[in-house]
């Protein structure tokens, strides 16, 4: 069978404004690519279209005509919340020149609203729910869809939810993402700016699931389950990307990479033994990183380790991310800067329950730690988070998917007074923190180091400069 796998853009920015986030950081569609891989193994003829690829249209027109001009059999959308809607009209568009050709939807949104997607929009012939690998090639292969597992169907004018799928048990089994099949891949895909020495860049996952449970984060398509790839098929994976594509460095977007010990131990032997001349980037937990640990990432060649902190305020951790303290983020931040890393906060602004107060805690906080880095996103609820619950008596929530990007304030939490408000909170925290003497002495003395990010920050200039102000001084 032909198929052709879509990433729709979707509204990724603030309405209003010209978006610029594939500008400053292009990642490769990792599941798409997974699942094409395991398409193609299994006999199919997979073509993967990017639409936030370098050099992509950038209309929906004339997306869909490329898309038409594949001549597939199947089309298959994975869609976030904010890319769904733009999904579905690239699929009404197929639709409407070729009726025959099939649609599936799959992706986190999909997996954590189920049949009523099927329900609402007409177009969509079959939604895949969880990982998608193994369902999509059953549907590939004629398979009756009544027996598929983890595939929602029409069944004359009925939704048909069929039984969840297992998990694939071994992700060995799988073969690496076919990272070819994008457009100038690696170069035209970039890294976050200043995150990186060399160049190109590249993302991978080395594993599925998560058994923490934090308010703000949907589990709907791999669970709570944690599986993860071996120390020797990472490694081969590291290696397949240097030796074919040229990549230097690999940024590795894991929830909990170094969760299992005896795993990131044989990796890092296995790097500091047959180096590869790459380095890495990966998130770690706080609380969860001894000093030995450290000290291996360091000399496999590590750069920088990122901590999802959401908040500094102590009461507002324990409702969102239990389990994880503010002495201990003080602790790990100290010891991976001690062993020569690089230390990135992840923060989150507008939590239910957040206020003014909080905001500057957190403000503090993140100023206090004398971080390499930061990056604080825009609270979103996802319908299949555990804040979800509750969502709609917290504060008021603007529930439009295009919206629901974590660039967006969608929900007004209770203790702010209006989004404007929040919009110049926002503002006002993350230039505070850019503008701090003490990290931007820290940057000084890394210029050298960061020439590849300077270089193309110069070529990329007006782009730059047109998200700047989004940035600008509020009026008071």
């Amino acid at each position: 069978m032909r198929i052709v796998l879509v990433h729709p853009a979707g509204s990724n920015w603030v309405p209003g404004k010209k978006d610029v986030t594939a500008t400053a950081n292009r990642m490769a569609p990792l599941g798409l690519l997974s699942i094409a891989a395991y398409l193609e193994h299994e006999g199919h003829e997979v073509f993967v279209h990017d639409c936030l690829g370098p050099k992509a249209p950038g209309s929906n027109e004339t997306n869909a005509g490329i898309i038409i001009g594949y001549n597939p059999h199947l089309v298959g959308f994975s869609a976030t919340t904010s890319g769904f809607l733009d999904g579905y009209d690239l699929a009404t568009r197929v639709k409407t020149v070729r009726p025959q050709i099939k649609i599936v939807f799959g992706g986190v949104h999909i997996s954590a609203m189920g049949s009523v997607l099927l329900d609402q929009f007409e177009h969509i012939d079959y939604l895949c729910m969880g990982e998608g690998e193994t369902t999509l090639a059953e549907l590939a292969s004629g398979e009756d869809p009544a027996l598929i597992s983890g595939l929602v169907w029409r069944d004359q004018e009925e939704s048909v939810a069929n039984p969840g799928r297992p998990h694939i048990p071994d992700l060995d089994d799988l073969p690496f993402p076919s990272y070819e099949k994008l457009n100038h891949f690696p170069t035209g895909y970039t890294l976050p700016l200043f995150s990186y020495i060399l160049s190109p860049g590249a993302t991978m996952v080395t594993s599925r699931g998560c058994p923490y449970q934090c308010s703000f984060c949907d589990r709907s398509v791999f669970k709570r389950d944690y599986r993860y790839n071996s120390a020797e098929y990472v490694y081969e994976h590291m290696r397949y990307l240097k030796e074919r594509f040229g990549v230097r460095h690999i940024n590795i977007y894991d929830d909990l990479f170094t969760a299992h010990r005896s795993r990131i131990t044989e990796l890092c032997g296995l790097l500091i033994d047959k180096p590869l001349g790459m380095q890495f980037n990966c998130a770690v937990r706080a609380g969860h990183c001894d000093d030995e640990l450290l000290e291996m990432l360091k000399s496999a060649g590590f750069l920088q380790l990122s901590l999802g902190i959401e908040t500094g305020d102590s009461e507002l951790m324990k409702t969102h991310k239990p389990g994880v303290d503010l002495d201990e983020v003080r602790d790990t931040v100290k010891r991976i800067q001690e062993k020569g890393l690089r230390a990135k906060g992840l923060f989150m602004m507008g939590l239910p329950g957040d206020t003014r107060e909080s905001i500057q805690k957190t403000s503090d906080f993140a100023i206090s730690l004398g971080l390499d880095d930061m990056n604080m996103s825009k609270f979103t609820p996802f319908y299949g988070a555990p804040v979800w619950a509750s969502i709609f008596e917290e504060g008021i929530f603007d529930y439009d998917w295009r919206k629901m990007n974590c660039l967006n304030f969608v929900f007004i939490p209770k203790g702010i007074g209006s989004k404007d408000e929040l919009d110049q909170l926002y503002n006002r925290h993350v230039k505070r923190f850019y503008t701090d003497p003490d990290w931007r002495r820290r940057f000084r003395k890394r210029t050298w180091e960061h020439r590849r990010s300077i270089i193309y920050f110069l070529r990329h200039l007006p782009t730059f400069l047109a998200a700047k102000r989004n940035f600008e001084p509020e009026k008071n």
